[in-house]
C-alpha cells in the first residue's frame, strides 16, 4: 500500500511527476510493470528489426527469420510465410532478424561455407550492407523522436520554475554535506540560471559543475562541488539529491482500512504536524522521520479541525504507513507550454537530442571511472522497476522514447556483435576497398557475443544481489 498519493508537480523530475512513489513490492505491482515492460520493448524491438528487415527485402536479400525475443530450442508461436518464418520466443530480451548469408548471433557456419549466391546479404554492395545494418538504429531514433514530439503536442508541457519554487530545496544528507541547505532556493549553476530544476541534478552530475549559486535567508551563498560528488550520487543512488520543498498538507484519503495509519485512529483531513515532536511541516521532514523509525512505535501529533491530538502508531518495517497527501498545486506557480504540431517536431528532436546527450555523459563517467560500473549496471530487473506501479501512459510512452533512443546508441557503438561493429567493418571496406574475411567476420562474432553476453550475465547477476542484501 502506498505511503502517499504524490500529487503531480508539473515538471519536476522525470515524466512530471513530483517525487517517486514509495508502494509495496506486491503481485498487482509486479504484474503492472512487467505488462507495460512487455509492450514497451515489444513495440521498440519490433520496429527495430523492421528497421533491418524492410531494406534487406528492398535489396532482394531473402530474410529466413523474423523473431521477437529469443527462441532457444522451441518458440512460444512460429508461422511461415513466404520464404520467412515469424516467431514469438519465450526468453524477452530482444529480438533478431536471420538474415540468409550475414554472419549474426545465429552463427550459421554451414551457409558461409557455400559460395554466396545473389540473394544473400554477403553478395550485395557495401553500401546496401550499410544501410540494413543501421536500419534499426535509425528507426529507433525516428520512434523516439516521434514519441517526443506526439507527447508535446498532446500533453504539453508544465511545470514549476526553478525561481518559482515558493519553500525553495530540500537537502537530502549528501547534499548536506557539501553545503545545502533546506529552504535554499538556486539561482545559478557555474553562473547560468536554469529555468527547468529537473535539469539541475542532471547537469551538476554529468557535467561536472563547480558550483552552485544560492539564496539563503536573503543572502546569496556559494556552494562548491566536489570532484567525487557524482560518483558519490550514483553509489548512493541520491539523483535527487535536492528536490522542490513540497508542504505536507493534510490526509486527503487513507490506503485503506487495514493500513497502520487506519488502525491507528488517522482519519481523513487530519493534519500530522509532527512525529516524537519533531515538526513534519514539509514531505521531506514527514518522509525522514518516517524511514529513520521504520518498526517502531512512534507519537503524532494531529490536528484535527481546531483540536491537536496525540495518536501513538507503530510504523511497518516497510516505512509505510498509507495516508495520502492533500492537493499541493496550490502552493506553487506553474509555467504552462502547449504545442502546435509544427512546434512539436523541432521540441521533440531537442528532447530526443539531449536526452542522448544525457546517457552519453552517463556513459563517459562509466567509462572514465569516475563512477563505479558495480553501481551503475541493471539488467532487465532494473529496466522494469523504472516503470509505474500503476498504469499511467505519459509515464509509459516517456520511458519507450527514452529506452528507444538509448537502445539506438548502444545498438551504433562500435562493437562485434552490434549494429555498429557490422557497420564499422562495412565502412572500412568501402574505404580501404578490402573486405574483412568471413573468417575474421565470425571470430569477431564471436568474441562480441562472449562480451555482450558476459555484460549481461553480470547486469542480472547484479540485479539479483541487490534483491537478496
Amino acid at each position: 500500500m502506498p505511503l502517499f498519493k504524490i500529487q503531480k508537480v508539473p515538471g519536476y523530475g522525470d515524466y512530471n511527476t513530483c517525487m517517486t512513489t514509495l508502494l509495496a513490492i506486491d503481485w498487482t505491482e509486479f504484474a503492472v510493470k512487467a505488462g507495460q515492460f512487455i509492450l514497451s520493448f515489444s513495440i521498440i524491438v519490433v520496429l527495430h528489426e523492421l528497421g533491418h528487415f524492410l531494406p534487406a527485402k528492398w535489396f532482394k536479400c531473402r530474410v529466413e527469420k523474423f523473431y521477437l525475443f529469443f527462441n532457444p530450442w522451441f518458440s512460444l508461436f512460429k508461422k511461415k510465410i513466404g520464404e520467412t518464418e515469424y516467431g514469438l520466443g519465450w526468453v524477452p530480451f530482444g529480438g533478431y532478424v536471420k538474415i540468409a548469408g550475414m554472419i549474426d548471433e545465429s552463427m550459421d557456419k554451414e551457409q558461409m561455407k557455400l559460395p554466396p549466391k545473389e540473394w544473400e546479404f554477403r553478395s550485395k554492395p557495401a553500401w546496401q550492407r550499410l544501410i540494413i545494418m543501421v536500419g534499426g538504429v535509425l528507426v529507433n531514433l525516428i520512434l523516439g523522436f516521434l514519441i517526443y514530439a506526439c507527447m508535446l503536442w498532446h500533453w504539453g508541457e508544465e511545470y514549476v520554475p526553478t525561481n518559482k519554487f515558493t519553500y525553495g530545496i530540500a537537502a537530502d544528507s549528501l547534499a548536506q554535506s557539501i553545503g545545502f541547505k533546506d529552504g535554499d532556493r538556486v539561482l545559478s549553476v557555474d553562473g547560468e540560471y536554469i529555468d527547468r530544476f529537473n535539469k539541475i541534478p542532471m547537469k551538476i552530475i554529468l557535467s561536472g559543475s563547480k558550483t552552485v549559486e544560492v539564496e539563503r535567508d536573503g543572502q546569496k551563498q556559494t556552494v562548491n562541488i566536489p570532484d567525487d560528488f557524482a560518483g558519490k550520487l550514483i553509489k548512493y543512488k541520491a539523483v535527487n539529491f535536492i528536490e522542490m520543498r513540497v508542504p505536507f498538507t493534510k490526509v486527503d484519503s487513507l490506503a485503506s482500512d487495514t493500513s497502520a495509519a487506519a488502525k491507528a485512529g488517522i482519519k481523513k483531513n487530519d493534519k500530522i504536524i509532527a512525529i516524537n515532536g519533531t515538526n513534519t511541516e514539509f514531505f521531506q521532514d514527514f518522509r525522514k522521520q518516517v524511514w529513520k523509525n521504520k518498526g517502531k512505535q512512534v507519537d503524532l501529533t494531529i490536528l484535527r479541525g481546531k483540536d491537536t491530538n496525540h495518536i501513538a502508531l507503530t510504523i511497518p518495517e516497510t516505512g509505510i504507513i498509507g495516508v495520502y497527501n492533500g492537493d499541493i498545486k496550490p502552493f506553487f506557480e506553474t509555467k504552462e507550454i502547449h504545442y502546435s504540431f509544427a512546434q512539436a517536431i523541432p521540441a521533440g528532436v531537442k528532447k530526443s537530442k539531449e536526452t542522448l546527450q544525457s546517457y552519453w555523459l552517463q556513459l563517459k563517467l562509466i567509462f572514465s571511472g569516475k563512477v563505479n560500473a558495480n553501481e551503475s549496471l541493471g539488467s532487465v530487473v532494473s529496466i522494469g522497476k523504472m516503470f509505474a506501479p500503476v498504469w499511467d501512459w505519459q509515464s509509459f510512452w516517456g520511458l519507450t522514447a527514452f529506452f528507444s533512443l538509448v537502445l539506438a546508441l548502444m545498438n551504433i557503438l562500435p562493437i562485434p556483435g552490434l549494429d555498429g561493429g557490422h557497420a564499422l567493418f562495412t565502412l572500412y571496406e568501402m574505404i580501404s576497398g578490402r573486405k574483412p574475411s568471413d573468417k575474421f567476420m565470425e571470430y569477431a562474432q564471436m568474441a562480441g557475443m562472449v562480451l555482450l553476453l558476459g555484460i549481461m550475465a553480470y547486469a542480472l547477476g547484479l540485479d539479483i544481489f541487490r534483491l537478496f542484501k
